[in-house]
């Protein structure tokens, strides 16, 4: 268990980095998204289901419908 808490940890520093330096502004959210994904998964591995939740609900779902909206409402540019 110690382990994949590792591994999730890296990936969210990864994803962070990704986030920060990729150009398209699609991937960026994709990115975002699979970040807070992950994160909802290491608050559960904290037992602490309710933040999971939240993190899954408005950080996965929520901010990415919001952020591809407005993408796709504006020029998709760098």
């Amino acid at each position: 268990m110690q382990l994949l808490n590792i591994i999730l940890v890296v990936f969210l520093i990864v994803c962070a980095i990704a986030v920060e330096r990729t150009k398209d502004l699609l991937g960026a959210v994709i990115i975002f998204a699979a970040y807070s994904l992950v994160m909802a998964v290491l608050w559960l591995f904290l037992r602490a289901p309710d933040i999971a939740l939240t993190e899954a609900a408005i950080g996965a779902g929520v901010t990415t419908i919001l952020f591809v909206g407005v993408i796709s409402r504006t020029r998709r540019m760098e």
